[in-house]
């Protein structure tokens, strides 16, 4: 039996995340695994009233550190509720953003202290950290023309200039370096299909997968 594993997907806004989770959701249970796939901020019944908050275009005003504090109270309910539970029971979870996500946009487009960040983490999940990260890389331009070319109402991150998420991407990719044993960094400028291709190979090569079982 494979041992639990906890592994987190990673982007900007349009790099395809959604797809890939669904992807690399079924290539792993086409292996005999039991995956969680979930997401953040979110997750859970109570963790996902936390995200409405935090991307609702409401009247008042979030400061980037409420903001924090909003992501890092709906990650504890998530941890504590779905993630936590599913791990020690030896079953895989797979969570579209994780803590990088905070380091990048609160951290990198906000401008909230990194040690800020750091210390709220080790009080929230401690050393609960992924096992293998999928940064889905695509220049801003790329992935705001994915992201208008949705349909639907935008919510307050989604509504951001370039310039914000230019930090934000730049960030990624010094977690990315800073961290290269968990990261795996994926060109998702290419075909979709390709995109999951590249990204299941890496998540193989991360954790040492066998094949897929044959049916």
């Amino acid at each position: 039996m494979k041992p639990a594993r906890f592994i987190t997907l990673e982007g900007i806004e349009g790099a395809g995340k959604t797809t890939v989770a669904d992807r690399v959701t079924q290539a792993l249970r086409a292996r005999g695994l039991t995956v969680h796939a979930t997401r953040e901020p979110g997750g859970t019944t109570l963790a996902e009233r936390i995200r409405a908050l935090v991307l609702d275009r409401g009247e008042e005003h979030i400061s980037a550190t409420a903001e924090t504090l909003l992501m890092f109270g709906a990650r504890q309910v998530h941890v504590d509720n779905l993630i936590r539970p599913a791990l020690a029971r030896g079953e895989w979870v797979l969570c579209d953003r994780f803590t990088d996500a905070t380091h990048a946009y609160q951290g990198g487009g906000r401008g909230v202290d990194r040690e800020l960040i750091e210390r709220i983490a080790r009080a929230v999940h401690g050393d609960l950290q992924p096992d293998c990260t999928l940064l889905l890389d695509v220049p801003v331009r790329v992935g705001l023309e994915r992201m208008q070319a949705r349909r639907g109402a935008v919510d307050r991150f989604e509504i951001e200039s370039a310039q914000f998420f230019e930090r934000v991407r730049n960030r990624y990719l010094e977690l990315a370096r800073a961290a290269p044993q968990r990261f795996r960094v994926i060109d998702a400028t290419a075909k979709l299909d390709r995109v999951c291709e590249s990204a299941i190979a890496a998540l193989e090569q991360c954790l040492a997968l066998g094949p897929a079982a044959v049916t």
